[in-house]
């Protein structure tokens, strides 16, 4: 007598899993890509650190020359990938992936740097586009356009890369250096356009279409951005700010002395500052700059009556830096005459990029007993 049909087992886990992912696509990318960036903002290197110079300029050349053999060979047939050698077969099939995930780890890459690097509420519309391009670069239709918006990424990463790398190696940021920087970044994508007019001059006309429009393009929307002061002020960035009623070098650091309750932890010092008489404000702040770095940043305080909407500023401290120090640069000012109100600090580069802000409220109290807290930074 035949026996019925076994019952097929029940789904492995493993297969769960994958009809799961293939059910919940959309969703499951974007919890991946949100905690990959969180993870990349954790564990990125150092933007001065040579070994990271190092990864980025081997995926930018490696992009560009399998984007620049994609572009010497359009129109013509496909190759026979059956008949191909394993890596060569590899290499047509998977390379139009590959391209996407090399540009997408440079823009994760530069995403955070200038993230790092920024104010958010100056910074927040370049950083935004940025992320936005970071994300449509994952998508199947954005893969799907041609080699003119992959042009385009290519020269946002060039970019980017120089806007990071040239600051570290002149040792100073402000409107030459940027200049520089965005010189240094059409060279590449120039200088691949020349290689495909003296090898196929018939190519140079499609060339300028899909590779130097594109960089062009890219290059109008940078400078604009400078100008507009919404670019941060890579490779500089304030790790820390905050308002205190007294600072104090000593051997063991920055001795740091405010009166702020331990639920007030959200905030850096005494950001509601109870002014007695004889009180001074200090701004206390560290900036990392890299090492063998040399500028000068300015500390802007601005008061706002409190009935008012604008801000005025009160006063101005530029300070010299310097850079190579593991927990950044130190330092601080000071403001003996203030009125009562909203105020806030910022700290800026020269050409008046801002690296970082803290708001605080002050308010005038009599003389009084009060209890101070001290840290060391």
């Amino acid at each position: 007598m035949t026996q019925p049909d076994a019952i097929a087992a029940p789904a492995g886990a493993l297969q769960r899993l994958k009809l799961y992912f293939e059910q919940n696509q959309r969703e499951v990318a974007a919890i991946f890509f949100a905690g990959g960036f969180g993870f990349d903002i954790l564990t990125a290197g150092s933007i001065d650190s040579w070994l990271t110079i190092g990864q980025q300029v081997l995926y930018l050349l490696a992009v560009t020359a399998v984007m620049l053999h994609m572009f010497l060979a359009q129109g013509a047939p496909l190759p026979e990938l059956a008949t191909m050698p394993a890596p060569k077969r590899w290499y047509y099939e998977y390379r139009s992936p590959v391209i996407h995930f090399a540009l997408g780890a440079l823009m994760n890459l530069y995403a955070i740097f200038f993230f790092k690097s920024s104010s958010l509420l100056v910074s927040f519309g370049f950083l935004a586009f940025l992320i936005t391009l970071l994300i449509a670069n994952e998508s199947r239709r954005f893969k799907a356009l041609g080699l003119h918006i992959k042009f385009a990424l290519l020269a946002l990463c060039f970019f980017a890369f120089s806007a990071a790398v040239v600051p570290i190696v002149a040792g100073s940021i402000g409107l030459g250096v940027f200049l520089l920087s965005m010189l240094a970044g059409c060279l590449p994508p120039a200088a691949a356009a020349w290689w495909i007019r003296a090898r196929k001059p018939e190519l140079f006309a499609l060339a300028r279409r899909q590779i130097l429009l594109p960089v062009g393009c890219v290059l109008v929307g940078f400078l604009a951005s400078y100008l507009l002061r919404v670019i941060p002020p890579v490779p500089l960035s304030i790790p820390f700010i905050g308002i205190y009623h007294n600072v104090e070098r000593t051997e063991e650091g920055y001795r740091l002395s405010y009166e702020r309750p331990w639920w007030r932890f959200w905030h850096n010092g005494d950001q509601l500052f109870r002014a007695q008489p004889g009180d001074k404000v200090y701004v206390y702040f560290r900036i990392f700059s890299p090492a063998r770095f040399s500028d000068e940043v300015r500390i802007r305080w601005y008061w706002r009556r409190p009935e008012g909407r604008r801000w005025a500023l009160q006063d101005t401290i530029p300070i010299k830096i310097v850079g190579g120090r593991e927990q950044g640069f130190r330092g601080y000012g000071v403001k003996t005459n203030y009125q009562p109100g909203p105020w806030k600090v910022q700290v800026e580069t020269t050409d008046g990029r801002e690296i970082g802000r803290v708001y605080f409220y002050l308010e005038t109290w009599p003389v009084m007993p009060r209890i101070v807290n001290t840290e060391f930074q």
